[in-house]
This record gives C-alpha cells, sequence and structure tokens, in this order.
C-alpha cells in the first residue's frame, strides 16, 4: 500500500481531505466538471464536496455505498494528478467515464465502447512505466461494465482505444485551425482501424498504467459522440444526451455488481 493521508490533511489540487469521502473506494473519473452532479444524481442522493481547478468532486450514495464522482479535465496529465492524490485519500478503483469518437463502421453514435486496453499515444504515462508495460484495464471492472451494459439495456462493444494527446492531430483531424496534420499522423486511423482499434479518447492509457503501476484497478467506458466514419463532427444535442444516459446506466449497474448492492 502506498502512502496514504490523513484523515483532516486537504490534498493540494483535489481540494478536500479523505475524511470527506465516508470509506469510499470507488471513483467515477468523467472530464467534463459539468457533468458531475449528474451523474453523481444518477447514482442516488449527492452531495457536493468541493471544486478545485479542474477537480470537481460529489459524493453519492449507491444503496448505502459511497461513490466519489471527481472530474479530471482533459488529457492524462490531469488524470495522473487526481489518480495521485484519489489514491492518497483512499480511493482503489477507478473508472473512466467520458466521450469519445469511433472509428469502427459498426460503432454508431449513442453506443458505448467499454475499453480493455488503450494505446499508449501520450506521454503521461511514460512518466510511470516505460512505453513497454501495456496499458490495460482491471478485468473484474471490466467484466462489470459489460455486465452493467447488458442489466442497462445499452448497446456496447468491448475494444482498445487510442489515448491521444491531442484533438486535433493525433486523432488525425483535419477541421483544427490550419488544416494541417504532422506526417506522422497522416493515414494513423486506417492503421489503428485495420489493427482493430474501436476509438480515440485522451485518458484510458495514462489511467490503466498509473493504476496498475500503484497496484490499484481502472476501467473506462465512454459514450459515442463522433463517428469518424463519417464524419469528424460532434453529435447533435440529443445524441450526446442518450450517450450520457447510457454511461450513466452502465455505470450504475456496474457498481451494484461490485459492491454486492444489486438486487436490493
Amino acid at each position: 500500500m502506498g502512502k496514504l493521508a490523513n484523515k483532516s490533511e486537504v490534498l493540494y489540487h483535489i481540494g478536500f481531505a479523505p475524511e470527506r469521502l465516508r470509506g469510499a473506494t470507488y471513483a467515477l473519473l468523467p472530464g467534463d466538471p459539468g457533468r458531475v452532479q449528474t451523474l453523481a444524481e444518477a447514482l442516488g442522493p449527492a452531495e457536493f464536496i468541493a471544486t478545485h481547478r479542474e477537480y470537481t468532486s460529489y459524493l453519492a450514495d449507491l444503496a448505502g455505498e459511497p461513490i466519489l464522482v471527481c472530474s479530471t479535465g482533459m488529457g492524462g496529465p490531469s488524470v495522473a494528478i487526481g489518480v495521485e492524490e484519489l489514491a492518497r485519500a483512499g480511493i482503489t478503483h477507478f473508472i473512466r467515464v467520458g466521450t469519445t469518437g469511433s472509428i469502427q463502421e459498426k460503432i454508431n453514435l449513442g453506443d458505448i465502447v467499454i475499453n480493455d486496453a488503450a494505446v499508449r499515444l501520450e506521454g503521461t504515462s511514460t512518466h510511470y512505466a516505460p512505453l513497454a508495460y501495456p496499458a490495460v484495464a482491471d478485468l473484474r471492472l471490466t467484466n462489470a461494465l459489460v455486465a452493467g451494459a447488458q442489466a442497462a439495456g445499452v448497446t456496447y462493444h468491448i475494444g482498445t482505444s487510442i489515448s491521444s494527446d491531442t484533438f486535433w492531430p493525433g486523432q488525425e483531424r483535419y477541421d483544427s485551425f490550419t488544416g494541417y496534420v504532422p506526417r506522422r499522423f497522416q493515414g494513423s486511423t486506417a492503421e489503428w482501424r485495420a489493427l482493430g482499434c474501436t476509438n480515440y479518447e485522451m485518458e484510458a492509457a495514462t489511467l490503466f498504467v498509473v493504476a496498475r503501476a500503484f497496484g490499484l484497478a481502472a476501467g473506462c467506458v465512454c459514450g459515442v459522440v463522433a463517428k469518424r466514419t463519417d464524419s469528424e463532427k460532434v453529435a447533435p444535442t440529443d445524441t450526446y444526451a442518450q450517450a450520457s444516459a447510457a454511461f450513466a446506466a452502465t455505470v450504475k449497474e456496474a457498481l451494484l455488481l461490485l459492491t454486492k448492492k444489486a438486487g436490493k
């Protein structure tokens, strides 16, 4: 076990002390601070804990089990900082809950993707383990997310994400300010597709590597809000809402299973 913080110690970035968690060991990690309250309230009664920088936190009561929902902002560095401090606060299980762009024709807008591994197309994870170290999700959390999606009746896919440090060049998007994509990324989407990768996002690889290096557990579920085989545009608000509802229902069912509260 790593170095835990004192119960009353306010951790610098997340802005709260471990005692505020009431013994919670599970955390949902959306990127957007604006998504935290809605996601927490989808689990059950929820109370605001703190907001500091990109880290907005609520504590939800899921059938008597405290569940933390804490935003991380976008990209690997802020995820790693969040995991470092949340681990010191006693969190041992992390589930990334976010949005994504699919690159396989069979994965449609509003579906969810459960990532069991990630391509390390980012740099943060290399500060924790060499590139030869795999970015893989925890099997128990992944299986629970699959069971949760089935129980919620949502359309899901399982696969490897590409975790990029950038939203435009690293994901081979040409709708940027210049429209230019560096040579090393040109044609990369077709290659990742041929290799069976399912989606682009920006956080899973960092989360998987850091959690595993720490001896902790991590999983990831994303709602599809861009279908890159059709367009680079993000889906309209109704589709975004559909994807958000799908991943919220999935994580709720998964957490009920993981915390042995199913059926209560």
